[in-house]
């Protein structure tokens, strides 16, 4: 078997027990030390490492096809993987070929951080001393390292960096109380005057590119755009599929055949199906156009930066509307807690808060396509 094939085996084999775990996640609000120990034996969170630090430098419609096995048992567990593997991979891609191989050649490493440069950091001998509390830090639990965003003493935020430190070096805080990805351990976490020596950081604005290969054309911003968009398709997936298995045994009051005689309901789940099933082929079309183009190219050309942007954009919109059809139409039953629409549904609302599922990437594109300069940073 293929790696590539190995990898997505491995999730799909993974995602039984995944469902299974579904409440022991939720009440945790982070993944179980099980789960996390199998992830990494299996190498998911390695896949988008370069092969010379030991990762396995697959596809990036593989990595959109394990996150989305995944997803489709529980949207948390597939976003700790899109999180962990996208993060290995910017690190992978940005730090030197000697510290990356300290860090994301350890096998059991898994890197976390949480968005924004909020931190300090003050020069000293050899490296920075920086504080800081950065949140929404999916994975932080289970993470090896962590990466704080800060700004040098007296710079711009232009010169902001993110810098790498154990994660053992953090104190976690207990702030992750959410409704939807409850299980993805997203806390906070603070550092005080921790020294940080140099070479373990990277800036925030220049996508530095150490590892040839089509992987590493790609932008860190839509690596994480096609994770989440799995994640999402995947939820979206179980959603349906839920709802085929609930609709073939349920009668609604009042009426006289179950959910699946009725027309309406034909016919919505028909149009959920189609829209789910357009959205994951038109990303999957999208990653392939753009692979295409980076082995033959120095760097990734717009136009499939745009096209892989609006692939993103819509299959999260398209999987969030599917999840709400099955919800509806499953009537009383999907707001029971015991029944797989109510968890699904906040997860997939979860997913479109997200800065990967702004309506705006919409204007962004269409302004591309029409001819227009599209907007800087969000291509």
């Amino acid at each position: 078997m293929e790696p590539d094939a190995v990898l997505i085996a491995a999730a799909e084999a993974l995602a039984p027990r995944v469902a299974a775990a579904g409440d022991e996640i939720e009440r945790g609000r982070r993944l179980p030390g099980w789960l996390v120990e199998a992830m990494r034996a299996a190498g998911l969170f390695r896949m988008l490492v370069p092969r010379r630090l030991g990762g396995a430098e697959a596809h990036l419609a593989t990595f959109a096809a394990s996150v989305e096995a995944l997803a489709t048992a529980d949207g948390s567990t597939a976003w700790c993987l899109s999180q962990g593997a996208g993060s290995n991979f910017v690190v992978a891609n940005q730090l030197g070929p000697e510290v990356a191989a300290e860090l994301v050649g350890d096998p059991a490493c898994v890197v976390a951080w949480g968005p924004g440069a909020s931190g300090s950091a003050r020069p000293a001998e050899g490296g920075c001393r920086i504080s800081g509390r950065w949140s929404f830090a999916s994975g932080c639990h289970h993470a090896t390292w962590l990466g704080g965003g800060a700004v040098p003493n007296g710079a711009g935020t232009e010169a902001a960096r993110v810098f790498m430190f154990p994660a053992a070096s953090a104190r976690i805080l207990d702030t992750w109380r959410v409704r939807g990805l409850r299980g993805t351990g997203s806390d906070t976490y603070e550092v005080e005057d921790l020294f940080v020596p140099e070479g373990r950081s990277f800036s925030v604005r220049r996508n530095a590119r150490h590892h040839t290969g089509p992987l590493y054309a790609f932008p860190p911003e839509l690596v994480y755009g096609v994770g989440f968009a799995s994640v999402a398709l995947g939820i979206a997936r179980g959603a349906l599929d839920a709802f085929v298995d609930l609709a073939a045994g349920k009668t609604p009051r009042n009426a006289r055949d179950v959910l699946r005689e009725n027309a309406v309901v034909q016919a919505q789940h028909a149009r959920a199906e189609a829209a789910l099933r357009a959205g994951r082929a038109f990303l999957r079309e999208a990653i392939g156009q753009a692979w295409a183009a980076a082995a033959e190219l120095p760097s990734l050309p717009l136009e499939r930066r745009a096209v892989l942007r609006l692939a993103v954009i819509n299959a999260i919109h398209g999987a969030a509307g599917a999840t709400d059809t099955a919800y509806q139409a499953a009537g009383a039953t999907a707001i029971f807690e015991s029944n797989p629409f109510e968890r699904r549904f906040r997860d997939v609302h979860a997913v479109t808060q997200q800065i990967q599922a702004r309506p705006a990437h919409f204007e962004t594109v269409g302004r591309f396509l029409l001819g227009l300069e599209p907007e800087p940073g969000f291509l």
